[in-house]
């Protein structure tokens, strides 16, 4: 029996996998160490997945999650894991590296995450040996969730989009402009608040000005990240809730560019699911 987690920084899939059969899925809080402690992680985990757990003995856990691209951080997540579950492994690697495994398996490709945030990377079968850093979203993670809220809002709020969207908007989120700024400034986990625009936005993609937006979000991101890969002679796989609903818009900007997509999934596990069966 093992246990098998997809962590973005909005939630993670926690899949419980004996001999490459589902026994049970668990989805709790994102657990990225970048933006939570390993108590904070570790209390989640104890009141959100240990009870649905129950009896079960588990022999291995590989987490693959936001953040966990470096080892101090990866200790974070590493210890909030061994302080609820007994046992001998615990492999924390990037959800970059999960996300190649899900999507590629043994196989070259280009590798792409579009979810609250965004990264991507060109991976030999093996071992990711190319990657763009995302710089998060305030410097980079064109593209993802965060930035399309960011960009959806500022526009928003300067009156660049037509009345009636403007005016949906507020309701929908429900908040003055001032409190939007508190959240994005003061508030932790800006990042997140940002991706909960996204099915808004999805809402009103038809409304050309919104479908732009998204658009150029998008062509964004595969100029600045993609194209520094060999996109002419690999194909371009997608993982991430962004990746998934958008996918029409990505496919889009994506034909126009001449870069040929592979996999659009929303989440790599049954992927993984199949590579640790293997």
């Amino acid at each position: 029996m093992i246990l098998l987690a997809d962590g973005g920084s909005t939630k993670v899939d926690w899949c419980l996998v004996d001999h490459g059969v589902l026994k049970k899925r668990v989805f709790t809080k994102g657990a990225n160490p970048f933006f939570r402690t390993t108590e904070d992680i570790s209390s989640e985990i104890n009141h959100a997945l240990i009870p649905e757990l129950k009896e079960n003995k588990i022999e291995a856990v590989y987490f693959y999650g936001a953040g966990c691209a470096f080892p101090e951080k990866n200790e974070i997540v590493r210890a909030a894991i061994a302080e609820n579950i007994d046992v001998n492994l615990i492999e924390v690697e990037s959800d970059l590296f999960g996300t190649a495994v899900g999507l590629c398996g043994d196989k070259p490709g280009i590798v792409c995450i579009l979810g609250t945030g965004s990264n991507s990377c060109f991976y030999d079968g093996k071992k990711i040996v190319e990657n763009v850093s995302p710089l998060g979203f305030i410097l980079g993670d064109e593209g993802s969730g965060a930035v399309l809220g960011r960009l959806f809002i500022g526009a928003c709020l300067k009156n660049q989009f037509k009345p009636e969207i403007k005016e949906a908007f507020l309701k929908y989120i429900n908040l003055t402009a001032p409190q939007i700024m508190d959240k994005v400034y003061k508030q932790p986990m800006p990042n997140r608040f940002l991706a909960s625009v996204c099915p808004f936005i999805k809402e009103n993609i038809q409304d050309e000005a919104v479908h732009n937006l998204v658009n150029n979000a998008f062509e964004d991101f595969f100029r600045k990240n993609v194209m520094q890969y060999d996109y002419k002679n690999y194909k371009v796989s997608f993982a991430g809730s962004v990746a998934y609903h958008f996918q029409d818009v990505l496919l889009e900007v994506a034909s126009r560019l001449h870069i040929e997509v592979g996999e659009i999934v929303q989440s790599p596990m049954d992927g993984l699911i199949k590579f640790y069966s293997a």
